[in-house]
């Protein structure tokens, strides 16, 4: 009882009665002080703990944030790679891809309007035209040569025949008409058209347009006014000159190289011959005809197998015998085509002394004999051509047609191994060389 009397003035005398079980619970005005002495006391540590937890949370926020972004940006990354694999595009310096036709080689085109669609890809990839490539009707191109007339034909072959025709806009055209032969015709057209319309350089005969309106498939080209090379190496009333040769052998060295080595994916021809090869009105060398292309392996050798496909003495030896392509088998073609500027001989004439049947068999052993070489040239040059240079010539035809297709160079080595000898060849040519015209080139 004493101690509950000892109350503070003026409290009232019932709290502390009424409290007395809990009055360690409740401390009294006198304890006041010790209390704020205790909340003091344990403000910073309050503090602390708000600012961990603030500090804590920004971290989590943080962390989730660049996670997100970074899912983001892988799958941005596989979308990219996607799209790459899809469209295949070849693009480089000085390539530039046309988003307009996007084909799968694996599958049969479906014809709606005009236009040709991927099977695979459901859909038709448009885009800006940028070199006038175009879908034209059956009707257009029966206008523009005249109904297809015979008298408008410049060149017939397994393929089908080519007219030359008028487009609507006045220009001036080669107008392939390809015979309908299954599904190996079906995709020499589609991969024709879709390399093509990827691929451009100064080299490869430009593609204007194609036709794939119902069942009929025609491509439309630049016009070639001088025909094929092969109608030229093989005809001796008016015969290429020294210089013209020189000049051929490189535009369609530099072909190939675009083809081989500017490409995003390389690209092996696969029937590189002298009829495949175009000649304009300055009698400039432009590669044509790339219904049996195929793209290169990107692995280190870059070889693929396939179907043997192409012409008989063009073969590389490793390709014909076992069906195994690579880049270097459209070197071997070249050499071939580089024997018929030097000699002027096709690459299988059974009419000679069977020794003399393959081109290839003949010329090889003796290209490394200066003086055997001199007997080999074409005797439509008239003597009217450098022996320095022919020496040089013999020895790169003779690297390009070497049976291991290791020791064939790179079309690139070709290149700069012709350079030379056309710009000093242009320098040195008088007006003695005499560049034919031809009034009917026939394809």
């Amino acid at each position: 009882m004493e101690v509950n009397t000892a109350v503070a003035p003026g409290g009232p005398p019932s709290f502390a009665a009424h409290d007395h079980s809990h009055k360690y619970h409740h401390p009294s005005p006198f304890q006041t002080p010790h209390h704020h002495q205790h909340n003091h006391g344990n403000f910073p540590s309050k503090s602390i703990l708000i600012i961990i937890i603030s500090v804590v949370t920004f971290v989590i926020i943080l962390a989730i944030s660049l996670i997100i972004f970074m899912l983001r940006r892988l799958k941005a990354t596989k979308n990219s790679r996607t799209t790459y694999k899809e469209s295949n595009s070849i693009n480089n310096a000085s390539s530039r891809f046309i988003a307009q036709t996007a084909i799968n080689f694996n599958s049969s085109p479906d014809v709606k309007g005009g236009c040709l669609y991927g099977g695979n890809f459901g859909r038709t990839i448009r885009g800006e035209r940028e070199r006038g490539v175009q879908v034209f009707t059956y009707k257009e191109l029966e206008v523009a040569t005249d109904g297809f007339n015979e008298g408008n034909v410049i060149g017939s072959g397994g393929f089908g025949v080519v007219y030359r025709g008028v487009l609507s806009d006045g220009t001036v055209a080669a107008i392939k008409m390809l015979h309908r032969v299954g599904k190996q015709g079906e995709r020499a057209f589609r991969v024709e058209v879709d390399l093509l319309s990827r691929l451009h350089s100064p080299y490869l005969v430009e593609l204007l347009g194609y036709c794939a309106d119902q069942h009929h498939r025609l491509l439309i080209f630049e016009f070639m006014p001088n025909g094929t090379l092969q109608h030229h190496c093989h005809n001796q009333h008016q015969p290429l000159d020294w210089g013209t040769r020189l000049r051929i052998a490189l535009d369609c060295a530099r072909a190939l190289e675009f083809l081989h080595e500017n490409a995003t994916q390389s690209v092996i021809h696969r029937d590189f011959k002298s009829t495949n090869i175009l000649l304009d009105q300055n009698f400039r060398a432009k590669v044509s005809d790339f219904g049996l292309a195929k793209m290169g392996s990107d692995k280190i050798n870059g070889q693929i197998s396939t179907r043997v496909l192409g012409t008989t003495g063009y073969l590389a030896p490793e390709y014909g015998s076992t069906g195994k392509l690579t880049t270097k088998s459209d070197v071997y073609s070249y050499g071939v085509v580089l024997l018929e500027l030097l000699t002027g001989r096709v690459p299988v004439d059974t009419k000679r002394p069977p020794a003399e049947h393959v081109l290839v068999s003949w010329a090889l052993p003796k290209l490394t004999n200066r003086e055997k070489v001199v007997k080999m040239v074409d005797p439509a040059l008239k003597d009217k051509y450098s022996k320095k240079d022919l020496i040089q010539i013999a020895a790169i035809a003779a690297m390009c047609v070497q049976p291991e297709a290791d020791y064939r160079p790179l079309m690139t080595d070709v290149v700069q191994s012709l350079i030379p000898l056309v710009k000093n060849n242009s320098i040195n040519r008088s007006s003695r060389f005499h560049i034919p015209t031809i009034v009917s080139p026939r394809y």
